[in-house]
């Protein structure tokens, strides 16, 4: 999220997707515009005076950038919605005659995307540095300043590591049961799943989010990335089961690898699989700026949706959900099954 703003469409759309951040750069930016329909909009031409710059340019990235700064708010009135734009404005916009017969607007989120991308604009460059200031104080300020755990904010957080849990035993069991190895299995397949699911061992894992000695890696997993790793264990549990009954013996490693690298090619598995590569690598990159590198293929824009889940008046600390009688109630009824 760090990066330049004006190279990268995918970190520009992050930050335009959280209305938090936008709604806190409106606040202390205070770039002006004029009050439309209960929001705020600018005009091509103070566009130009704030950031500058020349119509051309403006056109210019509005040329490259159309289907972009159109998704944020861009648009052109024509007919009777510029009328009602320009009688509502009560002649606010004093450049335009009786004769216009289009005029574009900008949101203010369409506007910021215009600060975004211009390279021409010294203000604009001071715009983007005070965006990011106030993205990164945002995400800080509403997930109590630990994006580390701030996958645990989700509500289907508790519920999600509940159940791998409990196939994470189901999955210990049967290498007790069903593998001709010491007690270094454990550890070692443990990394062998988290490889298949999201390409990376604990160690490497743990290297990316900076975690220390004392943090737990499944601490810091989405709830789909558990989701993932519950279904590839409770499925290798069953495999190696039967593979043991038809052998009459304990599984020797490489029977077991075979297995695994099964499960890595399963098409009833790779729709779960990609969707937890998908969100564990968009998500980090933009709440917690950590890049996979092994799943760099799989980053996508965050959608608004996970801003609200990650930072919306829904979303709430482990211990805030721990204190609800509701969820406390839901935890016992999974106990009883």
């Amino acid at each position: 999220m760090l990066n330049d703003l004006t190279n990268s469409q995918r970190d520009r759309q992050n930050i335009l997707n959280n209305r938090y951040a936008i709604e806190k750069v409106e606040e202390h930016l205070a770039l002006g515009g004029i009050a439309y329909q209960d929001t705020v909009v600018f005009t091509k031409q103070q566009l130009v005076s704030l950031f500058e710059i020349s119509e051309s340019t403006i056109e210019k990235y509005l040329t490259n950038h159309a289907e972009e700064l159109k998704t944020n708010g861009y648009t052109v009135l024509r007919g009777q919605a510029l009328k009602d734009f320009l009688n509502t404005t009560g002649g606010v916009v004093i450049d335009y005659g009786s004769k216009t017969t289009a005029l574009g607007i900008f949101t203010f989120r369409a506007a910021l995307n215009i600060a975004m991308l211009l390279t021409e604009s010294d203000r604009a460059r001071l715009i983007r540095s005070r965006i990011l200031d106030i993205v990164i104080e945002v995400v800080a300020e509403r997930s109590g300043g630990h994006t580390k755990y701030i996958n645990q904010r989700d509500c289907e957080y508790l519920p999600s590591t509940y159940h791998e849990v409990s196939y994470r035993k189901v999955f210990t069991d049967a290498l007790n049961s069903y593998l001709d190895m010491g007690k270094i299995k454990y550890a070692i397949y443990t990394n062998k799943i988290y490889q298949l699911v999201f390409k990376e061992n604990a160690q490497e894992y743990s290297q990316i989010l900076n975690l220390k000695s004392k943090d737990k890696v499944r601490d810091t997993l989405y709830a789909e990335v558990l989701k993932a790793i519950a279904s590839v264990e409770n499925g290798l549990a069953e495999d190696m089961k039967i593979k043991s009954a038809q052998l009459g013996r304990k599984l020797q490693p490489s029977e077991l690898d075979e297995l695994i690298n099964f499960a890595a090619n399963n098409h009833y598995l790779k729709p779960i699989i990609d969707d937890a590569r998908t969100k564990m690598a968009s998500r980090d990159l933009g709440f917690r700026d950590a890049l996979h590198q092994k799943l760099e293929a799989y980053i996508q824009t965050v959608p608004e949706t996970d801003f609200e889940k990650f930072l919306g008046e829904a979303s709430r600390s482990l211990e805030e959900q721990l204190a609800d009688p509701e969820i406390l109630a839901v935890f016992k009824r999974l106990k009883d099954r």
